[in-house]
């Protein structure tokens, strides 16, 4: 797999949350970081995902924002 992306992090699945639209995965990388992506479950389906999966969480964002109540 070639992806122009730079953040490619490999890691496994640990948790899938359906939904009629969209889907919730859980991934656990090789260093122990969770990544939480919310994918269209078409895509869910096509990928054949399931608990334990080997799979990667490709990163690309142009923007992240932070905030607290202080």
């Amino acid at each position: 797999m070639k992806l122009s992306a730079r953040n490619v992090l490999e890691g496994k699945v640990l948790s899938i949350k359906k939904g009629p639209v969209s889907t919730e995965v859980d991934i656990e990388t090789k260093g122990g970081e969770r990544v939480v992506a919310s994918i269209t479950t078409a895509s869910a389906d096509s990928l054949k995902l399931k608990v334990g999966k080997k799979v990667y969480a490709v990163i690309k964002v142009s923007n992240v924002m932070v905030g607290t109540d202080e």
